[in-house]
């Protein structure tokens, strides 16, 4: 979904792999296991592995998501940086609308114009 986007391109991360455009990192998807020492290991108590993946949301909709609790969060850096929990009960339009939103607040604004978005976002 990610590289369909304008300008997209995807690379290896520390961990996990990211979506980027223009050298700004949009979405960063990962798993995490209960011995991974990134800032994502601190949010779970899990013996075994959770898929994670991170996106910019916009300012004014940050607080909303991570207030709303499982499967989102917060990893623990950015302002505007907002983690969800991949698992069986994905529901992978919210998915797809969240990662275009962080890509429309990454990307120049040129490139944000380009996609089709729902209305109201």
């Amino acid at each position: 979904m990610c590289l369909g986007l304008p300008g997209v391109y995807e690379e290896p991360a520390w961990v996990g792999v990211r979506w980027r455009v223009r050298g700004r990192t949009f979405a960063h998807a990962c798993t995490v296991g209960s011995d991974n020492p990134t800032s994502h290991a601190r949010v779970f108590a899990t013996d075994g592995p959770v898929c994670v993946v991170t996106f910019r949301a916009p300012a004014d909709e940050v607080g909303g998501l991570i207030g709303s609790g499982f499967p989102f969060y917060w990893p623990g850096w950015g302002v505007n940086v907002v983690g969800m929990v991949l698992n069986a009960q994905t529901d992978w339009s919210e998915v797809a609308e969240l990662l275009v939103d962080s890509y429309c607040v990454q990307a120049p604004k040129k490139l944000a114009r380009l996609v089709d978005r729902p209305s109201g976002h």
